[in-house]
């Protein structure tokens, strides 16, 4: 583990978990990540930056130079109550750069407002906007974090039942169980740098509505994946959603499918957010980036 990383992380846990500890609704955990990315996540300058894509809400994210003919489909974090394309273009950025491809960023609907199984079925419905518009689903990988990794992997698992998967998939410390049985749950709560696990049952009340925990459309762990195409899971050794990759792995590949499962040592939720600053973020999405071309190349 990096110094940087260590210092970084630790510094940033006390605000992070004490945000998280208190707030009573999604608002200002929102108004919170809009601020950071206002405030630090620029795009540079010569990348194309298109909204509204596939008569969708979404952003485009296109470095000088990209192929053409490749996309990645990237669901945003958040929780799925809060993230949007302008919180991750950034990084959606850096990975585009690595892997020469375009990448998208929908916005989907966040609960509360919008209960899952909405995500979902807006994921789905993007999937068949992105091939209508004219790539076949082996020139599309897609991929994700946090809440957006579990998404990726319960649309993947669609798409697996439906014979039309992509050329891969990659998930960023995944939400994959929403009954929250993962013995990480327990074992990693007093080392997790940003998440509480006493207000985890109430983001799955936020988030399920009437919705059955076990559901695969919000708990891929819960899914099948017949003729499953590569998958990438990258997580930290110390975050309380360890074991839903590591669950995530196992399972996968009971199904056959080809699994690279990937634990980083102490660092934070989703530290491919802090590209630039600590060395383990540029490394976990180089390696992404090597998957993707590896897969779709």
């Amino acid at each position: 583990m990096s110094f940087r990383m260590r210092l970084f992380a630790g510094a940033l846990s006390p605000v992070v978990r004490g945000a998280f500890t208190h707030a009573q609704n999604p608002v200002p955990l929102r108004e919170g990540m809009d601020l950071a990315a206002k405030a630090s996540l620029f795009v540079p300058p010569g990348t194309e930056v298109r909204r509204d894509a596939l008569g969708l809400p979404g952003m485009w994210i296109r470095p000088p130079g990209a192929r053409q003919d490749r996309v990645i489909l990237f669901f945003h974090g958040g929780g799925y109550i809060a993230g949007s394309p302008h919180t991750h273009k950034r990084l959606a950025w850096r990975l585009a750069q690595l892997a020469d491809r375009a990448v998208f960023l929908p916005a989907y609907r966040l609960a509360p407002e919008h209960p899952a199984p909405a995500a979902f079925e807006d994921a789905a419905t993007i999937w068949r906007a992105l091939l209508s518009s004219g790539f076949a689903p082996e020139q599309v990988v897609i991929g994700g974090d946090s809440a957006g990794g579990g998404l990726t992997l319960s649309l993947l698992a669609q798409l697996c039942a439906e014979a039309t998967p992509p050329a891969g998939a990659f998930a960023w410390s995944p939400f994959t169980d929403l009954t929250l049985s993962s013995p990480s749950h327990h074992d990693n709560a007093e080392c997790d740098h940003f998440f509480p696990p006493a207000r985890a049952r109430d983001l799955t009340t936020m988030i399920l509505g009437d919705l059955s925990p076990e559901d695969p459309r919000v708990s891929p762990l819960f899914a099948r994946f017949p003729n499953c195409p590569p998958v990438l899971l990258q997580a930290s050794e110390s975050e309380l959603l360890r074991d839903d990759s590591v669950r995530m792995a196992e399972y996968l590949r009971a199904e056959r499918a080809q699994v690279t499962l990937r634990l980083t040592e102490g660092a934070p939720h989703v530290w491919q957010m802090f590209d630039g600053i600590f060395p383990e973020a540029r490394q976990a999405i180089r390696e992404t980036a090597e998957f993707v071309k590896a897969v779709a190349d």
